[in-house]
């Protein structure tokens, strides 16, 4: 009786898993980060870099990437154990699914509840942005076909 295993190919090349989310994250970040830039720009600005007492594009960036590389190796962590890295399209579904998430509780809820704590803004708890929620989804999109990209089973 034979039996059949699924196996991935890295398109690019063949990365430990925390490598890959490191490199998803990133790409991710730089993608959510040019479209805040455009629409939300008070946000990577202001209140990203005000989170950690600080001010300006440059801060607000550095603060952003170093955020999204450290997610990405959270949805690697996640992914990679529960089978959701075994294809792209997986990868790709289960990196949405995590942007949906980040964007629900971080977005949300803990990035309004810490602005209102450390700035004079007083932004609604939770703050449903539609802006917000595009961003963070495409995000985990970006990151998931990167990550899929970079890994190999």
């Amino acid at each position: 009786m034979a039996t059949q295993t699924s196996t991935q190919t890295a398109l690019i090349a063949d990365l430990d898993h925390w490598k890959a989310g490191v490199i998803g994250g990133l790409g991710g970040g730089l993608v959510f980060g040019i479209l805040m830039s455009m629409m939300m720009p008070d946000i990577i600005g202001g209140a990203t870099p005000g989170l950690y007492g600080l001010s300006g594009g440059v801060a607000g960036w550095t603060i952003h990437m170093a955020h999204s590389a450290v997610l990405g190796v959270v949805f690697a962590a996640i992914a990679s154990p529960t089978g959701y890295d075994e294809t792209l399209g997986k990868s790709l579904g289960a990196g949405i699914v995590y942007g949906l998430v980040l964007w629900a509780v971080l977005g949300a809820i803990v990035m309004p509840a810490w602005v209102g704590a450390v700035l004079p803004a007083n932004p609604p708890v939770p703050n449903i942005n539609p802006m917000s929620l595009v961003g963070h989804v495409v995000y985990g999109g970006v990151l998931g076909v990167l990550y899929a990209a970079f890994t190999a089973e």
